[in-house]
């Protein structure tokens, strides 16, 4: 070969061989390994999941330079490498596909090669060479994908949560209360079986949907707190082989303090290792959500629907044009992206559970799968409901007019007659509206059944869609 394809690339070696590493990549040959045998999605790690094996890796790297396991040098010039990466540099070296080697392997080396090339430039060496830093004795001394990637999934889902879904949680709690108190004195027509029922209050409508939201805030905080329990330093099996003793203990109090989140080592490290039930209780907690989310982006569609020919209670915010063809048209698109997400969110979950219980003996090695999985669920649910909240629940104003001509005009109404002319009456008078078109005040002072004074204290819209205190 000439001298100039020479420069081109660099010899780096394993255990199955030798193989060209193209001079720029900051990978190696593992990670080569894997962009050969794995071109299955072209989805690449989450950013987020990214930055959780980054810390895990920084903190790592500190503590085992503290307690004399790696060169205090070497330490630091990991740490540096890792913050680097942090703060954005060298994001495209990691290539590795979502679908890839059990337990996550791939991803693993793919992070541990970059992080020991970068150190080694920062130290004035050459990527690749390994004997000073190497990816596998160094960067990962005292580690194993085993007790690493399960912990990057806790990490990783906890920042989800903190940067993503509980601010947007936040804000569309405080929209749908804001329209409460808007609404709060506008009567609109109760709906069950999509049939008329008696009336409410709109604003309690959009109470309900914050209260629900806010139930589902503390599930999912809680299922959240079983994330901050990790099993780092349980090394290959759980039995923290070639750990020091200390070393478990630093790591997790360093994660704590990086992320700024109380976090405990586990009290039985190979059960943090097996057991996956930590990822299905948050994955679950989120798909309980979508489910609500799913129904009040469903509610706000059919209050929006019209112009002419639907209910149009509300209007939502026309965000763009709706139609390609019809001039003039727009569309719930909020709404309808919110649904999309949360259908996406619920299959998500039922991939998680079937990863969940796809490990055996001493390790799941469906890890990668529930990693992707459960962060990116938690951050298109968290960025479908910030935008929900941003772009259409701030803006929704009402048809006052419209919401009161359909409450008058239930027969529903009929249902507060009840008590002062008997069930077999009401029926009647019911039936003589919906034939006639005359409104149930008319009927019942036309048979003599109540005076117009008793009607009116009995059909009272407002009292009688008052909520009890």
């Amino acid at each position: 070969m000439s001298e100039q394809s020479e420069l081109d690339y660099r010899i780096e070696r394993d255990s199955m061989g030798e193989r060209q590493i193209p001079a720029p990549a900051y990978y190696g040959i593992q990670t080569l390994r894997a962009t050969e045998n794995f071109p299955i999605s072209g989805l690449k790690p989450l950013p987020t999941y990214l930055d959780a094996c980054l810390l895990i890796k920084k903190a790592t790297a500190l503590a085992n330079g503290e307690l004399g396991c790696i060169p205090q040098e070497l330490s630091q010039a990991i740490a540096d490498a890792a913050d680097e990466i942090l703060n954005g540099a060298l994001r495209d070296q990691f290539v590795v596909d979502v679908y890839q080697a059990g337990a996550g392997t791939s991803h693993h080396m793919n992070v541990n090669e970059v992080l020991a090339n970068r150190a080694l430039e920062l130290l004035g060496d050459a990527k690749g060479n390994y004997q000073r830093i190497s990816p596998n004795d160094t960067v990962n001394y005292g580690q194993s994908t085993n007790d690493v990637i399960p912990t990057a999934i806790r990490i990783g889902g906890l920042l989800a949560l903190q940067h993503s879904l509980s601010p947007a949680l936040n804000e569309a709690i405080a929209a749908l209360e804001a329209k409460a108190v808007e609404f709060q004195d506008i009567v609109k027509s109760g709906r069950t079986h999509l049939q008329d029922a008696v009336p409410v209050r709109l604003g309690e409508s959009f109470r309900a949907w914050a209260y629900i939201l806010t139930e589902h805030r503390t599930r999912i905080e809680t299922a959240g707190k079983e994330l901050t329990v990790l099993g780092i330093g349980g090394s290959a099996a759980g039995t923290g082989l070639n750990t020091h003793p200390k070393y478990r203990d630093r790591v997790v109090k360093i994660l704590s303090e990086l992320i700024n989140i109380p976090l405990t080592p586990t009290p039985h490290l190979m059960a943090a290792m097996q057991s996956m039930a930590p990822f299905v209780s948050v994955s679950g907690a989120l798909r309980n959500l979508a489910t609500d989310c799913l129904k009040i982006s469903h509610d706000l569609r059919l209050m929006d629907s019209g112009p002419k020919t639907g209910l149009k209670e509300i209007q939502l915010p026309p965000v763009q044009p709706g139609s390609s063809i019809m001039p003039g048209k727009y569309n719930p698109v909020m709404a309808e992206m919110t649904s999309m997400v949360c259908f996406q969110v619920m299959g998500y979950d039922s991939a998680i559970a079937l990863a969940a219980q796809g490990g055996q003996l001493e390790l799941n090695v469906m890890m990668p799968l529930i990693a992707y999985n459960l962060i990116h669920s938690i951050e298109i649910l968290g960025h479908a409901i910030g935008a929900l909240s941003q772009f259409c629940l701030q803006g929704i104003t009402c048809d006052r007019t419209r919401c009161e001509h359909y409450a008058e005009g239930s027969l529903a109404l009929v249902t507060a007659l009840n008590p002062h002319i008997g069930y077999l009456n009401a029926a009647s008078v019911a039936k003589e509206s919906l034939e006639t078109g005359k409104s149930l005040r008319q009927i019942v002072l036309e048979r003599g059944l109540m005076t117009s004074e008793q009607l009116a204290e009995v059909l009272d819209l407002q009292k009688m869609s008052a909520l009890p205190h």
